[in-house]
């Protein structure tokens, strides 16, 4: 097993993470993700990073891990993975023609050592407005129903993102130049960086 686990089951996430050069281990941390009532997004994207990675961290006290967990948020609402295509729709219904964000927590923990540093990166978003034929199309070809908000950026080819203000790949799951400065400052050697 490698010095750093990512304590996430997401294979967008893990081929970000790949970018940096320095092996890790993937282990999931399986817990419960439902937000608190009254939570805001920030709060929750915090907690969630921290929790996955204090879970993983508490099995395996000597290896430095990763937590990270990305949020849709507009309004002040939390906009998760949706459940089925109807729910897929709705959320790609309330984002039509609106701003939201996308926000990402990431938590690096090491037990032994008492570590923990933690990050929000947020991305704001301009959709398009869409029609029901759009997200009808979408929601068949894309299958979104593993992305929050009902979406991935880099899979919608222009269809839905007008454009971003902030860190493109903060929105496929993983904010690559935080992530690394988070790394280098724990003193974990990024490869070709």
């Amino acid at each position: 097993m490698s010095n750093l686990i990512l304590a996430s089951a997401s294979p967008r996430r893990q081929a970000l993470l790949s970018q940096l050069g320095t092996p890790f281990t993937v282990l999931p941390a399986d817990i419960d993700e439902r937000h608190d009532d009254g939570e805001v997004p920030r709060d929750y994207v915090m907690r969630m990073s921290r929790t996955k990675a204090e879970h993983v961290a508490q099995q395996y006290p000597d290896a430095w891990v990763l937590g990270a967990d990305t949020i849709v948020t507009i309004d002040g609402r939390i906009l998760g993975k949706p459940k089925d295509a109807a729910d897929a729709a709705a959320m790609l219904s309330s984002l039509s023609g609106q701003v939201h964000d996308v926000m990402t927590g990431l938590a690096l923990v090491q037990h032994d050592q008492g570590y923990m540093a933690l990050e929000t990166v947020s991305t704001r978003i301009y959709f398009h407005t869409l029609s029901d034929a759009d997200i009808s199309t979408y929601i068949a070809a894309k299958k979104p129903f593993d992305k929050a908000g009902a979406y991935a950026i880099q899979d919608q080819e222009g269809v839905l993102v007008d454009r971003y203000e902030g860190c493109y790949t903060n929105v496929v799951g993983l904010p690559l130049q935080r992530t690394a400065a988070m790394l280098r400052c724990a003193g974990l050697n990024l490869g070709g960086a």
